[in-house]
């Protein structure tokens, strides 16, 4: 996808946010690949601190629709955080992520699982007992050793850093993402 879908998807997050606060929205550019299917993942961040991510691992609508979905699901709905409120918006910087379908990862066992991932490259869905989390691509910015980034993702799942099982299902992912410039 180019730039200008990328901006398309950022207008959109931010006017759909906009919209549920009350507050003007920006005039919206058309990009013909909005009404393809797409899986988006919106992350909020304020003074470098996340505010709030969500987002689709499996594409179920056009990307228009979903990047709105999860834009207010960021903003509104992420349980870690507390609604974003109007005063805070214009302090947030809003990423779109662009996910590429997942694919298992093969491995024996959990080191030949670390061994595989790509720091850096891959977003990775750990599924274990009925449990499911992800990490996106951008988070080996944050946790760029394996072994943790794995751990990590396990206890987002609801799982201890150090559970593993013979029914551990791994799936990588890629992004393509955009950024909106850094608020001052």
């Amino acid at each position: 996808m180019d730039e200008n879908v990328g901006s398309a998807l950022l207008i959109r997050a931010r006017n759909a946010i906009a919209a549920e606060l009350g507050q003007p929205t920006a005039p919206e550019p058309d990009a013909a690949a909005l009404g393809t299917p797409g899986a988006t993942f919106v992350t909020l961040t304020q003074d470098g601190h996340l505010r709030g991510c969500i987002g689709s691992l499996e594409t179920r609508q056009p990307l228009d629709a979903d990047v709105r979905a999860n834009a207010r699901a960021a903003a509104f709905g992420d349980p870690r955080f507390s609604p974003l409120r109007s005063s805070e918006l214009a302090r947030t910087r809003i990423e779109v992520s662009l996910l590429t379908p997942a694919v298992p990862l093969d491995f024996a066992n959990e080191e030949d699982a670390i061994r595989k991932l790509r720091p850096g490259v891959d977003g990775v869905i750990l599924e274990a007992q009925g449990r499911r989390a992800t990490f996106l691509p951008q988070v080996w910015e944050n946790l760029p050793e394996p072994h943790l980034f794995l751990n990590l993702l396990k206890q987002k799942a609801g799982l201890p850093a150090d559970f593993w099982a013979p029914d551990v299902k791994l799936f990588i992912y890629g992004v393509q993402k955009w950024q909106e410039a850094q608020k001052r």
